[in-house]
């Protein structure tokens, strides 16, 4: 098989050859790993080898396909998961978490992991510990994240799927920069298990970045369930994932969202991208309304959802101290700053941010009882040149004479807390909503920038709207196809 044929196929197509004996997943490898070597200087999206015989006999529903990890929340026993961090690039993980493992039992090829930021805390993949990952369409431009190495190794054609997960926008934000299909599911749906039980309170999740909606769907039948050291068992629909890909969704009605408190005046392509997927809705049979503000408290959420990802990095900077004895110096100037921020709150205020979770919920709830779905652009902006986040040279000597005296926690009582929202969400202000409510959420390519950059639009869900989700994208891909759109690189 040449790169052509492997590129004209996503991976449940790969599968299927493997399977009818027309090609061997040794030869599938094989074209894989040269894509690899021919791209992946360029991109830096693969950071750590992982070792693989496609000889190796496997069995499952994608046995035989080529796959990518992201290197954090996805361990491959004996392996270091390095988070992105220098501190942990060296300590491998005692065993295979439970979605690898699902991954390997459906016979998928794991042969390596993928870039990302320190501790998946940005919405960009630009570590220290591994350099930054650009995106295949504009080698200039961010592929976003955290889950970017995944998605500039599938929107380079260097597999057709990789693993990602999604805390705060780390599925479908770098979905989002590439020209992909990303799906966060539901709370509790995928597991960061054995290891670890609810990452983030259960806002995070286990997923991947496809160019197909049929791949999603068979992606989420595969890793979608509970463990037994886990929180809870998970609700399944009465079919697979998969048998929604093709089903009618019937006729929806869906509200459609732009402005937002965080960016009140997005980039004219988000619109853009917005009005043209209304206008593919409505083709469609859908009714489809501009709604005339947000069905919840946009400011509300992100000041809170940063609060409480704050702490979560200075457990995560503790704990890497604790397992390795690295020190300071060990982390990245903008990680020990959102640390020292976290440190500085208090045990009332965490569980008030926390609890305010439920408000945000509530009032999605009530907007859920007359729409069937929430549509948003996925992106505020195109994707933004690597780079663009760097703090500029006098804040950097300043935050650093802040951590250097011990200080930095009095920045929780400057503005330093609102730049920072408005710097790491501003051009993402519409992600957070469903990993703070738990709800499901997809991110679809279904526009290009005057430029050809990618900028994708949002569906978000009830509880449980998976199967819709994953129906409509699939309806959307029938009407405006997109997995054969190619970046230029190579």
């Amino acid at each position: 098989m040449d790169y052509e044929e492997y590129r004209r196929h996503d991976a449940t197509g790969l599968a299927r050859l493997v399977a009818e004996k027309q090609v061997t997943p040794a030869e599938l490898m094989a074209v894989a790993r040269a894509r690899l070597a021919e791209v992946n200087p360029q991109l830096n999206a693969v950071v750590r080898d992982v070792p693989c015989d496609p000889d190796e006999p496997r069995t499952g529903p994608f046995a035989g396909v080529p796959f990518l990890i992201k290197d954090l929340g996805q361990d491959y026993a004996g392996l270091p998961s390095s988070q992105g961090s220098r501190a942990l690039q060296t300590m491998p993980a005692a065993e295979h978490s439970t979605t690898v493992q699902r991954w390997l039992d459906a016979g998928l090829m794991i042969f390596g992991k993928t870039n990302l930021p320190e501790f998946g805390a940005k919405g960009i993949s630009e570590s220290e510990a591994w350099g930054p990952a650009r995106n295949p369409w504009d080698l200039g431009r961010t592929p976003g994240g955290s889950s970017g190495g995944s998605a500039a190794a599938v929107a380079a054609g260097i597999v057709p799927a990789a693993g990602a997960n999604d805390g705060g926008g780390s599925t479908r934000i770098p979905a989002a920069c590439c020209g992909l299909v990303g799906l966060k599911p539901g709370r509790g749906l995928t597991s960061f298990g054995p290891g670890a039980s609810e990452l983030m309170h259960g806002a995070a999740v286990q997923g991947v970045v496809t160019r197909t909606v049929r791949d999603s769907a068979a992606m989420l039948d595969v890793i979608a369930g509970g463990e037994p050291s886990g929180p809870y068992v998970p609700g399944a629909p009465s079919s697979s994932y998969l048998s929604a890909v093709g089903r009618d969704p019937g006729r929806l009605r869906i509200g459609v969202r732009v402005p937002s408190a965080i960016t009140p005046d997005p980039h004219p392509e988000a619109y853009a991208a917005v009005e043209g997927a209304v206008r593919t809705l409505t083709d469609l049979g859908h009714d489809v309304e501009e709604l005339p503000e947000a069905p919840f408290d946009d400011a509300a959420l992100a000041a809170e959802f940063l609060l409480a990802w704050f702490v979560v990095i200075s457990w995560e900077v503790a704990e890497a101290k604790r397992l390795t004895g690295a020190g300071d110096d060990a982390f990245e100037r903008d990680t020990r700053l959102m640390a020292a921020l976290g440190a500085a709150t208090t045990g009332p205020e965490y569980v008030d941010a926390v609890e305010r979770r439920h408000q945000h919920a509530r009032r999605l709830t009530t907007y859920f009882e007359t729409y069937d779905l929430l549509l948003t652009p996925t992106l505020a902006t195109p994707p933004p040149r690597v780079g663009a986040f760097e703090l500029p040279a006098p804040l950097r000597i300043a935050a650093d004479a802040l951590l250097r005296t011990g200080t930095a926690r009095l920045l929780k009582h400057t503005p330093v807390v609102d730049d920072m929202v408005q710097k790491n969400l501003g051009w993402v202000p519409y992600t957070q909503l469903a990993n703070v409510t738990g709800r499901p959420a997809i991110s679809l390519p279904l526009h290009w920038t005057a430029d050809g950059l990618p900028l994708g639009v949002q569906l978000v869900a009830p509880l449980g709207g998976e199967p819709l989700l994953l129906s409509l994208a699939a309806q959307l891909e029938q009407a405006v196809p997109w997995a054969d759109r190619r970046p230029p690189l190579g």
